[in-house]
C-alpha cells in the first residue's frame, strides 16, 4: 500500500496541469465534493497547486468553489431562455405532479424559472384558487385559467426573468400562502438550496418565511450540485419533486440528509 501510494505521488507531481484538472474533475464526479487538504495528502500535490487547479476550473463553470475545497456546478445557472432546452420533459413531468399537489381554494406561490412556468401551465384552468408570483412568464400562462392572479412588482431580473428588489420585498411581506413551489439551480447535502444570484436568494427566503409549506422542483441536473448563493438549508424544504426516474445515487446522499421526496 505504501509502495502504491508512493508511486500515484510521483505519478501526479510529473501531471501537466490539464491531467491535474482531469483527475480533480474525476474526484468531484465520484465523491459529490472535494476537501482540498485530503487531495493534498492523497497525492502529494501542495494545496496552493490544488487552489489554483480549482480556481481556474471554477471560472470555466465546472466546478463551484467553496472553503476548503469545491462541489459541483450546476448547469442550471444559465439563463431563462438557455434553461429552456435543459431536460423539458423532466421539467413538464415534475410541473404537472407538483400541479396535482394545489387545492380548491389556496393561497398558492409560484416561483420563476422554466419549471415553475410548466407549472402554471399544468394547472386545471377552473381550479378557484389564489396564484402569487413574481414571474410575468408564469402570470402570462394564467391567462386564461380561472385562478385570481397576483403579480409581485420590483426591478426586472431578466436573467431569470423575475421581479427582485425591495418593492418585491415588501408586497411579499403582506402574503400568506399555503404553499411555495420554489425552483433552484443547485440542491446538495452540506450546501443545501442554492441559486446563482443574491437578490434571487432573498426573494426566495421571502417567500419561504411567508408559506406554510415549501416544495421544491428539482430536475436530475441539479441534485447534488451547488451555486453561488444559498437560499436556505435542506430543512426548509417540505418536500422535494423529482421525476420517477431519478437515479438512486443522485437521491440516495439527499435522503440520508433528511430530503423528502415526491417521485412524478
Amino acid at each position: 500500500m505504501m509502495h502504491y501510494r508512493a508511486q500515484t505521488r510521483k505519478y501526479t507531481q510529473t501531471m501537466l496541469p490539464s491531467q491535474r484538472k482531469k483527475l480533480l474533475m474525476e474526484l468531484l464526479r465520484r465523491d459529490g465534493q472535494l476537501v482540498a487538504s485530503a487531495v493534498s495528502a492523497e497525492y502529494g500535490v501542495s494545496e496552493d497547486t490544488i487552489r489554483r487547479d480549482l480556481g481556474d476550473l471554477a471560472q470555466r463553470g465546472l466546478l463551484q468553489r467553496v472553503h476548503g475545497g469545491a462541489l459541483p456546478a450546476s448547469p442550471a445557472s444559465a439563463d431563462f431562455v438557455v434553461r429552456r432546452d435543459i431536460e423539458p420533459g423532466a421539467k413538464n413531468t415534475i410541473a404537472k405532479a407538483a400541479a396535482r399537489m394545489v387545492r380548491t381554494g389556496q393561497i398558492v406561490l409560484i416561483d420563476g424559472g422554466t419549471t415553475a412556468v410548466q407549472l402554471a401551465r399544468a394547472l386545471p384552468r377552473d381550479l378557484k384558487a389564489t396564484v402569487v408570483t413574481h414571474s410575468p412568464s408564469v402570470a402570462v400562462e394564467l391567462i386564461d385559467h380561472a385562478a385570481e392572479v397576483i403579480i409581485l412588482g420590483g426591478r426586472l431580473f431578466k436573467h431569470s426573468m423575475v421581479s427582485v428588489g425591495a418593492a418585491t420585498l415588501e408586497a411579499l411581506a403582506a402574503i400568506r400562502a399555503d404553499v411555495f413551489f420554489m425552483g433552484v439551480t443547485g440542491i446538495h447535502p452540506s450546501a443545501g438550496l442554492t441559486t446563482g444570484d443574491h437578490e434571487e436568494a432573498q426573494i426566495k427566503r421571502a417567500m419561504i418565511r411567508q408559506a406554510a409549506e415549501t416544495v421544491v422542483l428539482a430536475s436530475t441536473e441539479k441534485l447534488n450540485t451547488a451555486s453561488a448563493y444559498k437560499i436556505a438549508d435542506l430543512a426548509a424544504a417540505t418536500a422535494v419533486v423529482v421525476q420517477k426516474n431519478a437515479p438512486a445515487s443522485a437521491l440516495l446522499p439527499l435522503a440520508r440528509a433528511g430530503i423528502r421526496f415526491i417521485k412524478a
